[in-house]
């Protein structure tokens, strides 16, 4: 027996669940499919940016406690998995509150473009809708290395926050920013942190001041870098993971640490959903291919969240939810071409924040900018915070007096972005914030001091 709906979400991310919550409030028969009960929320709340954002605010306050170091580190994962699993029903409840909007708990895989087969504890069920939405997210990539299997004392960035064993060393591999992430998180819990890469350059993509001010701090902090080495085996003996790797000069070098952090990226989560079946195209990374609009290669087909092959952010899935409604109301002003320039924000100490262009991104694109920089030292407000590290770096067109672009590497910077890109976006001019009154004593009010250093 087949159901037959308007619409049909696979997927309980930020984007599902909000378009879920809105299809079903304007009265359509909407069903949202979820194979995790784990899962409800998607992975920002439930294996993302608020666990792991819970977990860096308590190794930060680790400094305030007389606790061991195990027993803290213990009790914060704890309060971590008692804060998610509260989010995780608030989300389930506030979906299933909706009187046209029904959540299934299965694993969806297509039949055909219009049908969708569920595996549920009750048996298999045939959804048949108008339109679906795919919104499985992405899922940690594991490289192929011998012994690299996720398990013991081996780790993605979604398993490390539920282990409660203290580890007094982690081995992480990969130097990007999730990788930064947890290298400073575990770092304050007073683990033994050494970071590895393939890659010999650290943060490549980021303006060189940038990258070795990042560096020093969390060397600072006690994380050692192995950058230009290349995986060869991983095996696990006597509770611990030994990586084995040789340097960029060929000399074998071993690792041995409590715990290892495969930090490599995430790829589209496509497996099982027999794309195939409905016709729909993947790009050459595996992503669900769309339009702007977020249709797929089939119309009434559209994908939105990380499964696109888009930002990775969950503010972007939510701004997916933003363009689908719109179109499905027949509005199409607004699409990913017109998205706005957003910020975004690594939650190391201090924070790094940066929105539109760099310094090296701004020169590649051939645009002249004036550039200004001043140190967070001359903040009178990370005097009081006790954290004088890091600096505020803006780019200035200097043809239009246009912000071209900002990178903040100081105390509260995840805030303080968010103001000069809706500068930004308004199209204003640099002098507002040059010029603008904000309250004192404040990291925001540095924006006067830095944006009238442009001359």
């Amino acid at each position: 027996m087949t159901t037959t709906v308007k619409n049909i979400i696979i997927g309980f991310g930020k984007a599902g669940k909000t378009l879920a919550g809105y299809l079903g409030s304007i009265g359509e028969d909407t069903i949202l499919i979820e194979k995790s009960k784990e899962m409800y929320g998607g992975t920002c709340i439930n294996v993302g940016c608020i666990p792991s954002k819970k977990l860096a605010t308590k190794a930060l306050r680790k400094q305030y406690s007389n606790e061991d170091a195990s027993s803290y580190y213990t009790k914060s994962v704890q309060e971590k998995k008692a804060l998610i699993a509260a989010l995780n029903t608030a989300n389930y409840n506030k979906v299933d509150s909706v009187e046209k909007t029904q959540i299934i708990d299965g694993t969806a895989r297509f039949v055909d473009d219009h049908t969708v087969a569920v595996d549920t504890a009750e048996g298999e069920k045939l959804f048949k809708a108008d339109r679906i939405f795919i919104n499985t997210g992405a899922t940690p990539f594991v490289p192929p290395v011998e012994g690299l299997t996720i398990g013991g004392a081996i780790h993605t960035s979604e398993t490390i926050m539920n282990l409660e064993e203290y580890p007094e060393s982690l081995v992480i591999i990969g130097s990007g920013f999730i990788g930064l992430e947890f290298a400073a998180t575990y770092a304050q819990f007073g683990t033994k942190v050494t970071v590895i890469d393939v890659i010999d350059a650290f943060l490549p993509r980021e303006d060189e001041d940038v990258a070795q001010a990042v560096k020093e701090q969390l060397e600072a902090l006690g994380v050692t870098f192995n950058l230009g080495v290349q995986l060869k085996a991983v095996h696990q003996e006597g509770g611990k993971a030994v990586v084995e790797a040789t340097t960029g000069e060929g000399a074998p070098v071993a690792f041995t640490a409590d715990a290892v952090l495969v930090a490599t990226g995430r790829r589209a989560n496509v497996q099982g959903l027999d794309l195939d079946k409905a016709g729909v195209e993947l790009t050459e990374r595996g992503a669900i291919k769309v339009n702007e609009f977020l249709q797929t290669n089939v119309p009434h087909i559209f994908a939105m969240g990380d499964v696109n092959g888009g930002p990775q952010f969950t503010f972007v899935s939510l701004d997916d939810f933003r363009i689908v409604k719109r179109f499905l109301a027949g509005d199409t002003t607004y699409s990913t071409k017109q998205r706005a320039k957003f910020p975004t924000a690594t939650f190391i100490n201090p924070p790094l924040a940066s929105v539109g262009l760099n310094e090296k991104q701004a020169k590649e694109a051939g645009i002249e900018v004036k550039v200004a920089k001043l140190p967070a030292m001359a903040i009178p407000k990370a005097k009081i915070l006790g954290n004088q590290v890091g600096f505020y770096k803006v780019l200035v067109d200097a043809s239009t007096n246009q912000i071209v672009g900002a990178t903040l590497f100081a105390e509260e910077a995840h805030e303080v972005i968010n103001i000069i890109a809706t500068a930004m976006n308004a199209n204003l001019p640099y002098t507002v914030l040059r010029d603008q009154i904000f309250t004192h004593p404040t990291m925001a009010e540095a924006l006067n001091d830095v944006f009238g250093l442009i001359k």
